[in-house]
């Protein structure tokens, strides 16, 4: 669990949650209903206040609780995360919960704890979490199936984020997961710093 090494990331601060392009996990909630799936496109918009951009598809159950409740969370899980990755990304939760009186939190044994502001759940053993805010743009919802929002409220694991930055050194576990396709992910390299050129 990652409890103890949870910590507030300053909103000023949280697109670099999400800059790196990592595959995120999207949940939400709505009159009790919960569900959690897999995206690989989501990026950051915005610094103050900071906003975000997620694809989700029309078909998907996830999308229909976030539409209701105009609240979500970006998890943003790592490389110990892969099958859970995988397995959300391509199972369907209205159906578990439609056959089976369960959902995907339950049917796979995933662990949640409650955000600050909204209340889908959030995964544990995450490296990332940003809670956000829907911003209604219903033209671009139906006809991109693109989703803006605002961040928040966002949460990082201080063993590899903090002070505004991503340090995965000695926590390769901790890496986040990058998709590829067909179920096959890259996790996050080692960093390397750019100098600018002088002329």
């Amino acid at each position: 669990m990652s409890v103890s090494h949870r910590r507030p990331v300053p909103l000023s601060k949280a697109y670099r949650l999400l800059n790196h392009g990592p595959t995120v996990l999207v949940s939400a909630a709505h009159e009790g209903k919960r569900n959690i799936m897999a995206a690989a496109w989501a990026m950051p918009l915005d610094f103050e206040p900071p906003k975000i951009a997620v694809v989700l598809d029309k078909s998907t159950w996830t999308r229909q609780l976030l539409e209701a409740s105009g609240t979500f969370v970006l998890n943003v899980p790592c490389a110990a995360q892969a099958d859970i990755a995988q397995t959300v990304g391509s199972t369907s939760g209205l159906e578990l919960t439609q056959g089976q009186g369960l959902d995907k939190f339950q049917v796979y044994g995933l662990q949640t704890f409650s955000g600050e502001l909204i209340d889908a759940p959030m995964l544990e053993g995450c490296v990332a979490w940003l809670e956000c805010r829907l911003l209604p743009e219903p033209n671009n919802h139906q006809q991109y199936d693109l989703f803006l929002a605002e961040v928040i409220a966002a949460q990082a694991d201080e063993r590899v984020f903090s002070e505004g930055r991503w340090h995965f050194a000695g926590h390769d576990a901790l890496r986040t997961l990058h998709h590829v396709a067909g179920g096959h992910f890259l996790t996050i390299g080692e960093p390397v710093d750019g100098k600018t050129l002088q002329p």
